[in-house]
């Protein structure tokens, strides 16, 4: 599990967007990192970083992550793990049989 940076006057979208391109494979654009922030606030993260997720929240940020990927069929990245109040979000690597995902080629 890794750990991001966090801006204190930063929403959880801009951290969490920039934590998943700081471990997304190839790296993201602007554009697209752009397009994850968005598709973040969509999933319910235009809120502050004092304000803690429960695991649902959680769940439909991966699951806006899993959306953005099969979108563009090009990146794959980190998924979030934990999202506490005034610390950094938590990611974790998806793997298939102990190996982490590749962005091409599949295993």
């Amino acid at each position: 599990m890794t750990e991001s940076h966090t801006s204190s006057t930063a929403d959880w979208a801009e951290i969490v967007a920039r934590g998943y391109a700081d471990e997304a494979a190839p790296p993201l654009t602007p554009e697209l990192l752009d397009t994850v922030r968005n598709a973040l606030r969509g999933a319910g993260l235009d809120r502050p970083q004092a304000e803690s997720l429960d695991a649902a929240a959680v769940a439909r940020v991966n699951e806006a992550l899993d959306a953005f990927e099969l979108e563009i069929n090009a990146v794959v990245g980190p998924r979030l793990a934990a999202l506490p109040a005034g610390a950094p979000p938590s990611f974790v690597q998806r793997s298939e049989a102990g190996r982490p995902l590749r962005a091409f080629g599949g295993q």
